[in-house]
């Protein structure tokens, strides 16, 4: 297993749509150990495979964050099904850097995928894991949670990491877990 490395807002390839796993096989299955790992080391409570520069259809969850591995999910091809309640929840996120935001969710959400067995596996999610769940499938589809907040903030954030980037000062990392 590896660390892999996480891009950070603005790479481009976090904007693209990924693609379908058609067939299962041992890079897959080496791909999402891989992921875990990162997610666990970031630290973060979910990582999505574009986020890790491959443009697959595989989420990794765990909000279990005192019993690492004893709740973790792992999704092959991620899709809601269903969705209940609103919600409004601060998320950060590893690919990017030194902000959060306030975003509306769903409260409640059926998510349906493959697991690496290419069995069928149905996951009923509400607070946390509801969040986690759509902040990683977003991803599937090249959007970042800082695409569900006003043009406004987002724009502000646009323009402080161009002036961080710029100015050459290394990256910080927050503390706190992301998803």
């Amino acid at each position: 297993m590896a660390i892999l490395k996480i891009l950070k807002y603005p790479e481009p390839i976090l904007k693209k749509i990924s693609l379908p796993v058609k067939n299962i096989t041992g890079e897959t299955v080496r791909l999402i150990q891989d992921m875990v790992e990162t997610m666990y080391a970031a630290p973060g409570v979910g990582l999505a495979a574009p986020q890790v520069g491959i443009l697959q259809r595989i989420i990794v969850v765990d909000i279990d964050y005192e019993n690492p591995g004893k709740n973790l999910i792992r999704l092959i091809n991620p899709e809601i099904r269903h969705t209940d309640g609103e919600l409004i929840w601060e998320e950060g996120c590893l690919s990017v850097m030194d902000f959060t935001a306030e975003v509306k969710r769903a409260a409640r959400v059926e998510v349906a995928g493959l697991n690496e067995k290419e069995q069928e596996v149905i996951v009923e999610g509400e607070g946390l894991l509801a969040v986690a769940l759509q902040h990683e499938i977003d991803h599937l589809d090249g959007k970042l949670f800082i695409d569900r907040i006003s043009r406004l903030k987002r724009e502000l954030y646009t323009r402080r990491l161009k002036k961080i980037l710029r100015s050459g000062k290394p990256q910080t990392e927050s503390p706190r877990l992301m998803i």
